[in-house]
């Protein structure tokens, strides 16, 4: 068994650590942490798109929002069963846990109530996903994972795309449609940027970068994502709060990082100026106006497959 300044050392040295076993009880601890994280994400973006997809304006647009869903809920099911070879149930996990002890970004609490801001979501949430993600494959020292977001990879790069087709063909026509992907916009950029966590100089915990478990910091994240959405959003017209600055070869933002957002009118209040950082956490840990409806959505029809077995007749 390694030491903790020994598995530090080896995993920056190039090791990769493919069993519990060659785990300090730090490097599982921070594992666990990630591994939750990115396994409720793609769980409760299942039920999030379902609700939009809906709306789809045609049975072949609806079954590619399927596909993307069957897609998140296999992403998740990966995860999960990657925590239990760390010894952690996901049973317990996915039933047992009160709604708000989950773990996925706040913005996965939101309504998600159009085709609009479904594609959005996959333009921003989804690149937002891979843009993590891409950050760990390059980067983890854990073999099992690396190997798993092969397959991820690949189809999160399917449901990014589908989002950008559909964000040009919704500006291309204009009207009605350009407008609501301009609100879906005007709401989803921000939560995306709180999606990567507090700015460098606040970050409390550095394990996932201490255990190599992922490579770049929550702010070079934040960039990364920004290189290509506000290209995205310029290139259709679309307005985004944030623009590239010469002086420091980097996207600033265009309000005030973070702030107040009204979850009721999907609104951010820039006017309002910047707030404490423990407002949003509270806000965080208070979860957003879906997430009962998310999780019991994703449990319901197992809890109804399990009375009807319970109460079905003895062979």
């Amino acid at each position: 068994m390694f030491t903790e300044d020994e598995i530090k050392q080896k995993v920056h040295d190039g090791y990769m650590v493919e069993s519990v076993e060659e785990m300090t009880e730090g490097y599982r601890k921070s594992l666990i942490v990630q591994l939750t994280v990115q396994a409720d994400t793609e769980l409760i973006s299942a039920p999030a798109y379902w609700r939009a997809a809906r709306h789809a304006p045609s049975t072949n647009t609806q079954v590619s929002a399927h596909a993307i869903i069957q897609d998140e809920l296999a992403h998740a099911n990966i995860a999960y069963r990657l925590l239990e070879d760390l010894g952690v149930s996901k049973e317990e996990l996915v039933y047992g846990r009160d709604p708000h002890k989950f773990k996925h970004p706040y913005g996965f609490d939101q309504p998600l109530d159009n085709w609009a801001e479904l594609v959005v979501a996959n333009g921003f949430f989804d690149r937002a996903g891979i843009t993590l993600l891409s950050d760990v494959y390059a980067n983890t020292s854990y073999g099992p994972l690396k190997r798993a977001l092969v397959k991820v990879d690949m189809e999160e790069t399917f449901h990014l795309r589908h989002g950008e087709v559909w964000m040009r063909r919704l500006a291309k026509h204009g009207g009605e449609a350009r407008a609501m992907l301009q609100r879906a916009v005007d709401w989803m950029f921000p939560m995306t940027l709180e999606w990567f966590g507090l700015p460098d100089e606040m970050k409390r915990h550095s394990g996932q970068l201490d255990y190599k478990l992922k490579g770049l910091t929550n702010d070079q994240l934040r960039q990364v994502w920004m290189k290509s959405t506000v290209p995205l959003c310029e290139s259709l017209g679309l307005e985004a709060p944030a623009h590239w600055s010469e002086e420091s070869q980097s996207y600033e933002l265009d309000y005030p990082f973070p702030c107040h957002y009204d979850a009721e009118a999907k609104h951010w209040d820039f006017d309002g100026g910047e707030i404490p950082w423990e407002q949003v956490f509270d806000r965080w840990k208070a979860r957003g106006p879906m997430n009962e409806w998310y999780v019991e959505s994703v449990r319901r029809s197992r809890n109804e497959v399990v009375g009807w077995l319970e109460n079905a007749p003895a062979a």
